[in-house]
């Protein structure tokens, strides 16, 4: 059964076998089978890295931005086509993660995509395309993002799309709508379109897109009394303002947001190791005059060629596709850990080799972060290869919480770098108690207002998620009595959700959240007893599926119904363990699982996730891990399997 058929009525939450399954294997073989598949795919330099799979208006904006920029290579182009082609539903749609419901904007990005590589409008898959978008309100009420894309190519107007005045560069920290006010992801977006918006260029496509238009009168303007209206109204005097034929201010403004950007490009080439800003701040520096053979965007452009996946045998040729990010840190320390669940020395080669290659990988730079926290030195790890400005919170709790068990040859080494990222973490809890990705304190809900950020999560408040990691790795350092890891915990306790499960930011979703934040309670000292914990574990024996395992659809961040439900996966399952394990249940739920998990797996050791778990922004941007699905049930058996045998037993 896949997600895209399954309704949430249909998943069973307590009409469960009254006897536990058995295994084919024991579960020590099972275990003793993932290390070795997890040891096949370590580096040579010690680090893993999964494929990071998103969705296709990567691809089509790829395709965009080499037109504007005259560099289109044919046969590459026609890859990416043909992965774009070969995502395509049979109703004629494109969707945010498998199994989704279709998406306007990803639909209309794609039509255009393959319009672009010269699909002709008639054709059958276009037709269809055509046919749902104008449908569903046609290329009028796709995404500001998708509209400003669209306006690159001369296929809708720039007077129709949110302006973000450059002058915003100028504002200090503690004004509204500074800069600092956006989570980094959108803050490194929003710089380089300030310019590209200022700037307003067109390089034309050979098509129109009256296909997918359907000249709907736009939507009036919200209330003037309301926020919305205000900035709504605002936006057409920027934009007046933008077109003053003398404009000192203007050119000064756009002089300093490019020196703001070059100062945050990567050693690959890139702007914080993900696709938006990379791409928008390649447009903003070319439309600033800067030429493709000026090294930052010789870099820029070299460093985006390395993220494509080429695939040599697709149903129509090869293809490829472009990871929006890579994840070889969070990858690493989440490997490294498993490897230590499963019993694995802590000396072993394969556990040096990675700690090794994540101490190299410790942030010492200084980065936007000290906006709010100017005096805190930095310490902490971020998620890819090439990201010295904005490491985070999570990857660093994950990387002590992995670091800490190595037996290293040089302990010293190793200690310091482990006591310096928790002064850095501890230091970043923001002044409610919890802590966010990127950023303290980042709470400001002004900046959602602004028209432009109509697909929401520009802000990095405190996630249940989050702090608990830090939390848990805060206990783990023997700081549970600490005035930061207490205030986590009752930052926690305070925002459990009413059935008692939690909320999960950076994965899907109730189940994520669950699962990060029960292991760090009991961690930190909280009964397994307690009610919030038994409340925890009550929801979650609530929702395991009639197969013993768990699953959590995507649409659970928009729809209630889904909350919890959802067909199995490997990352799922093994997060609801993981809670069930350290809260000390020894039930048939925890039996379950765990058969679940051993009949799953397949010879090779590894597991199979066709389903997204991770999560970029909730209700709009999702991430299937490829390693989530290896990691997280090693990790669920290796804990299971070190109870047994810690009783005298064996699994």
């Amino acid at each position: 059964m896949t997600a895209e058929k399954l309704e949430p009525a249909e998943t069973p939450s307590v009409d469960t076998p009254s006897v536990a399954p058995k295994a084919d294997r024991p579960v020590r073989a099972a275990l003793d089978a993932a290390v070795a598949h997890l040891r096949a795919r370590q580096h040579a330099e010690g680090w893993w890295k999964g494929e990071l799979a998103t969705n296709v208006t990567m691809d089509a904006e790829d395709m965009l931005l080499r037109h504007f920029l005259d560099i289109v290579d044919p046969d590459a182009q026609e890859r990416s086509a043909r992965w774009i082609r070969s995502q395509q539903r049979e109703d004629g749609t494109w969707g945010d993660f498998p199994g989704a419901p279709p998406t306007l904007s990803t639909t209309v990005e794609a039509w255009v995509a393959l319009r672009l590589a010269g699909d002709p409008a008639d054709a059958d898959h276009m037709e269809r395309a055509a046919e749902w978008i104008r449908a569903n309100g046609g290329l009028e009420k796709a995404r500001v993002f998708t509209h400003m894309w669209m306006a690159l190519v001369g296929l809708w107007s720039w007077d129709d799309c949110p302006t973000l005045p450059p002058e915003m560069i100028f504002l200090p920290s503690w004004a509204p709508l500074n800069i600092y006010d956006w989570g980094c992801w959108a803050r490194q977006t929003i710089v380089p379109l300030m310019i590209v918006s200022a700037k307003r260029p067109v390089r034309p496509v050979s098509f129109d897109a009256e296909p997918i238009r359907t000249h709907a009168t736009p939507d009036r303007f919200d209330p003037l009394w309301s926020i919305a209206g205000v900035f709504q109204r605002l936006d057409i005097g920027v934009r007046l303002f933008g077109k003053l034929p003398f404009n000192p201010v203007r050119k000064l403004a756009l002089k300093h947001a490019a020196e703001w950007i070059l100062a945050r490009q990567e050693s690959d080439g890139g702007w914080g190791g993900i696709q938006p800003p990379w791409v928008y701040s390649v447009l903003a520096l070319n439309q600033l005059g800067y030429s493709l053979d000026h090294p930052a965007l010789r870099a820029a452009m070299k460093g985006l060629d390395d993220f494509f996946v080429e695939v040599e045998h697709g149903p129509e040729g090869p293809m490829r596709w472009l990871e929006a990010c890579q994840s070889p840190v969070w990858d690493t320390g989440l490997s490294l850990q498993a490897l230590l669940e499963a019993g694995v020395a802590p000396d072993d080669p394969a556990v040096l080799t990675a700690a090794d290659w994540l101490l190299g990988e410790q942030v010492t730079a200084d980065g936007d972060w000290q906006v709010r926290r100017r005096d805190l030195p930095s310490a902490g790890w971020s998620f890819e290869f090439a990201n010295d400005v904005y490491p985070d919170t999570d990857d660093t709790a994950e990387m002590v919480l992995a670091l800490r068990g190595v037996r290293h040859p040089e302990p010293e080494r190793l200690r310091a770098a482990l006591d310096k990222a928790v002064t850095w973490t501890a230091g970043m809890q923001s002044k409610d108690g919890g802590w966010g990705a990127f950023d303290a304190d980042n709470t400001r809900e002004l900046a959602t207002k602004l028209p432009f950020c109509d697909f929401g999560n520009v802000i990095d408040p405190p996630s249940a998620d989050v702090t608990g990691h830090v939390v848990e790795m805060l206990a783990a350092e023997g700081l549970a009595d600490s005035a930061e890891c207490r205030r986590g915990v009752a930052w926690l306790l305070d925002h459990q959700e009413a059935d008692g499960s939690w909320f999960g930011r950076w994965g899907a979703n109730h189940l994520y959240g669950t699962g990060a934040v029960v292991p760090a309670l009991v961690e930190a000292g909280v009964s397994p007893q307690d009610p919030q914990v038994r409340a925890a574990v009550h929801w979650l024996e609530q929702h395991q599926n009639v197969d013993g395992g768990w699953g959590e659809d995507l649409r659970s961040y928009t729809d209630d119904a889904w909350i919890g439900h959802g067909d199995s996966t490997p990352s799922q399952t093994a997060w609801a363990l993981l809670a069930l394990l350290a809260a000390g249940e020894e039930s048939e739920a925890v039996e379950r699982g765990i058969a679940h998990l051993v009949e799953t797996q397949r010879p090779d050791g590894g597991w199979d996730e066709d389903l997204y778990t991770g999560t970029g922004f909730p209700g709009y941007f999702y991430i299937g891990y490829e390693m989530y699905r290896q990691v997280f049930p090693m990790w669920a058996l290796g804990r299971y399997v070190r109870r047994a045998e810690n009783r005298g037993g064996t699994a």
